[in-house]
């Protein structure tokens, strides 16, 4: 299971607004380091402005294994934010438009990274725009043929449509969601019946989507609960872990990112979900949706997952 990986994270870099202060963060990106972290090549395919966000954004990432080259610097545009307000103990989102990774470019440098990429990582929101959205198709287009694109679909109202659902499902390897996004992606896709959360539900609703489109596995996170996995041929369902929950942001972007360096080294499905499940555990038991991985403690959850088999 030795040998890195080219992981690519592509889409959006952006800071939570936080009552506390602010978080850096952006499910692609929070992907891209945990891929880093876990011993790949990972790097951001983004884009940020020269602002003062953006510059401590770099200074932020520099501390991390991440590779930073491929971020482009915007100078007439803003890094991209999140207002996040309570609202009687709930979070309340305000995602800000537009920024500077609604801009992406497809430029020589993008390119040569797509056409290296072993996994690339993408979702919805960061193809609000249409120029950002013209990039991202561009860049999946260049991968080469065995390259694992993961579609995370993240759906963040308003920015969605079943066009964007439905054509990043085709350019997909693996589709990642959650159990309450299930219901949306059904009903954006047109499908009946597209009303549920149960594991029936789910597991009809994955086996609909193999059919209609080339993705090779479903994966469905449950929270707590664990995640379930699906492919053309096998069915696996993981408990999950008990953790004591710090903050759960990024959490689902971990478990991506460890379902993702084990599918490229040919693990069998049990081990993808303990795998996910570890790290999703791990992170939400930490602050921040970036935490430090020290490498002892690194080897010492692989080691584990390795015993899972």
């Amino acid at each position: 299971m030795s040998g890195r990986k080219s992981i690519v994270g592509l889409g959006e870099l952006l800071w939570d607004i936080l009552p506390a202060g602010p978080q850096l963060g952006g499910a692609v990106s929070n992907f891209a380091v945990m891929a880093a972290r876990l011993g790949n090549d990972g790097a951001i395919a983004t884009r940020i402005g020269t602002d003062p966000l953006g510059r401590e954004a770099m200074a932020f990432l520099k501390d991390t294994p991440l590779d930073t080259r491929y971020i482009q610097e915007d100078f007439s545009r803003v890094t991209g934010t999140v207002t996040v307000a309570l609202e009687q103990g709930q979070p309340r989102y305000t995602i800000h438009e537009p920024v500077a990774w609604d801009f992406l470019e497809f430029t020589p440098h993008w390119l040569a990274l797509a056409e290296q990429a072993d996994a690339v990582c993408f979702g919805t929101l960061a193809q609000r725009s249409p120029a950002s959205r013209r990039t991202i198709e561009s860049f999946l287009h260049e991968t080469r043929p065995q390259c694992v694109r993961i579609f995370d679909v993240n759906l963040r109202a308003p920015f969605f449509s079943p066009e964007i659902v439905e054509q990043s499902l085709e350019l997909a390897t693996i589709f990642k969601l959650n159990a309450d996004e299930m219901p949306q992606v059904l009903s954006l896709l047109g499908f009946p019946d597209s009303a549920g959360t149960t594991p029936d539900f789910l597991l009809n609703g994955a086996r609909q989507i193999i059919d209609q489109f080339p993705v090779q596995m479903v994966a469905i996170t449950l929270g707590a609960q664990g995640s379930l996995l699906i492919t053309r041929k096998e069915v696996d369902r993981h408990p999950g872990y008990p953790a004591k929950i710090v903050d759960a942001v990024g959490a689902g972007d971990a478990f991506t990112a460890a379902l993702t360096h084990f599918y490229l080294r040919g693990a069998p499905l049990s081990q993808l979900n303990a795998a996910g499940n570890r790290w999703g555990a791990w992170v939400a038991s930490r602050s921040g949706a970036m935490p430090a991985l020290p490498d002892a403690e690194r080897d010492d959850m692989i080691h584990q997952i390795a015993l899972s088999r």
